[in-house]
């Protein structure tokens, strides 16, 4: 119905190098930040193993529904939904495995056929969330002469197609690993038809600490609504350190992401 709202967030959790990363201390940060909030969803990206989902799952209490496809280590594409709204239907598309390219080793192409998109679809409002995250640019060069160009425009292509199958009303949230200012992310905008929920006002999402020396940060994570759905009151979550059992440190190389969204139109 007109009117509805839903609060969603999104963060990418693991990105921080596992030797000395303290995960465990930034997972419980993380989820407890999450509890304590207002989200009605939350969307995390690299959640690789059951482990991490269990850490995730017993900070989260009064998120009930988890969604994510099981696979032999954890969740498909390292992506997981959990959602105070009741769920109605979840679905998985994998990105698949590209085809060669020059510049990508056999392993980068390996990477990238485990990416995908997961779709939640909530009882009410009825919404359909997509969480993502594409194979990471290790370049930081998005311009269309960088090997990781034919990839990229490949995977988003794919999830332009997950999000028409998807229907309407519809979010895609997550870690794009493409910036805000290429030619990826505008042309990816024009084809799926969606709106950035922080009119493109965003900071820069990835820190600049854990870039190389003369790299600039900048902002690749994102939440983008259909037009019946209008967004607000749109922030920066973890941007500063948190308590890590005793002591203080970021939850995530990256930023997290939430926004308040109304249905416009039944």
């Amino acid at each position: 119905m007109p009117g509805e709202q839903l609060t969603l967030a999104t963060l990418n959790t693991r990105g921080i190098p596992v030797v000395g990363s303290r995960l465990a201390a930034r997972y419980a940060a993380i989820g407890e930040g999450f509890n304590a909030g207002d989200a009605d969803v939350v969307c995390f990206q690299e959640v690789f193993t059951y482990w991490h989902l269990r850490i995730l799952a017993g900070r989260m209490g009064s998120f009930h529904h988890v969604s994510y496809r099981p696979s032999p280590v954890g969740p498909s594409g390292g992506l997981v939904t959990f959602s105070r709204r009741t769920v109605s239907q979840t679905d998985y598309r994998g990105f698949g495995i590209p085809p060669r390219a020059p510049g990508i080793s056999r392993a980068g192409r390996f990477r990238a056929g485990l990416k995908g998109a997961l779709v939640t679809r909530l009882a009410r409002p009825d919404v359909r969330i997509v969480s993502t995250h594409p194979l990471a640019n290790r370049d930081g060069d998005w311009s269309r002469v960088n090997r990781f160009y034919p990839l990229h425009r490949a995977q988003l292509a794919i999830l332009t197609q997950v999000l028409r199958d998807a229907g309407t009303p519809v979010v895609v949230c997550g870690d794009f690993n493409v910036d805000r200012e290429s030619s990826l992310f505008s042309e990816f905008l024009a084809d799926s038809e969606l709106s950035d929920a922080f009119g493109g006002g965003c900071p820069a999402t990835f820190r600049s600490e854990y870039l190389p020396t003369g790299k600039m940060p900048c902002c690749i994570d994102f939440i983008l609504t259909s037009d019946d759905l209008e967004a607000e009151a749109a922030m920066v979550l973890f941007a500063e350190p948190q308590p890590l059992r005793g002591d203080q440190g970021y939850v995530s190389d990256h930023m997290g992401l939430s926004a308040r969204l109304f249905l416009t139109r039944p």
